[in-house]
C-alpha cells in the first residue's frame, strides 16, 4: 500500500482498500478530505459525502446503522471532526450497533482550515477514548496489513468497530462529489430504500 512523504499510510490508498469490492456498504464521508477520498474511490449513490455539519459524521452513521440494521455502515472521517464530535462515541458505545464501523483518517491536522495541529498530534488517543466509551473493538492502525484486516472487519458486521488510522498529512488533488445537497440526499435515499423512495 502506498505511503506518503512521512512514511505513514497514504489516506487515499487506505480509503480505496476499504471500499474495494464494497458490495452493499453504505458510506458517510466526513467534512472535507474524507468526502473527497470516498469520491475518488468511486462516486456512487451509496456514498453520502458531507459538505458541512462538522462533528456530525459519526452520529449520522449511528442513525443510519440503527435504521438499516441489515446493511453494513462505514463512517470515514477525520481526526479534527472526530474530536469535535467525540461525544458520539458514548452513544455508539451504549447503542452497540453491530453494523457500524467508524474509521478516523488521522493526519493530526485540520486540513480544511490551514493545517493547524490537532490534539492527536500531541498524544490524544481516539481509539482509547472509544474503548473507554464502550466500543470494545477499537483499534489504532499504522500498517497496510492492519488496514486489510480492518476491511474484513467492516464487512463482518460484528461491531460496533472504531479504528484510528494514522495517515500522512500530504494534500491530495481535489475529487469533488456533487455539491448540491438535494441530489446527494435523493440518490442516497434511493440507494438505501429503493427506486420508489422519492415517492414517499
Amino acid at each position: 500500500m502506498q505511503t506518503g512523504p512521512s512514511g505513514k499510510l497514504n489516506r487515499r490508498a487506505v480509503v480505496r482498500a476499504l471500499l474495494e469490492e464494497r458490495g452493499g456498504l453504505l458510506v458517510i464521508g466526513g467534512l472535507g478530505a474524507p468526502a473527497w477520498d470516498i469520491t475518488d474511490a468511486g462516486d456512487v449513490p451509496e456514498n453520502l459525502p458531507l459538505w458541512g455539519g462538522m462533528g456530525g459524521a459519526a452520529m449520522m452513521g449511528l442513525g443510519l446503522a440503527l435504521a438499516q440494521p441489515t446493511r453494513p455502515v462505514l463512517v470515514l472521517t477525520g481526526d479534527g471532526e472526530m474530536l469535535m464530535g467525540v461525544g458520539a462515541l458514548a452513544t455508539i458505545g451504549v447503542q452497540r450497533p453491530k453494523n457500524l464501523a467508524v474509521v478516523v483518517l488521522d493526519n493530526e491536522h485540520y486540513g480544511e482550515t490551514g493545517m493547524q495541529e490537532t490534539h492527536t498530534r500531541h498524544g490524544v488517543d481516539l481509539a482509547g477514548m472509544a474503548r473507554a466509551a464502550g466500543i470494545a473493538d477499537a483499534r489504532l492502525l499504522r500498517t497496510a496489513d492492519e488496514v486489510q484486516a480492518l476491511r474484513g472487519a467492516v464487512h463482518a458486521m460484528a461491531g460496533p468497530l472504531f479504528a484510528q488510522v494514522k495517515v500522512d498529512e500530504a494534500s491530495e488533488r481535489l475529487v469533488l462529489p456533487p455539491r448540491e445537497a438535494a441530489i446527494l440526499q435523493a440518490r442516497f435515499r434511493e440507494a438505501v430504500l429503493g427506486a420508489a423512495a422519492h415517492l414517499q
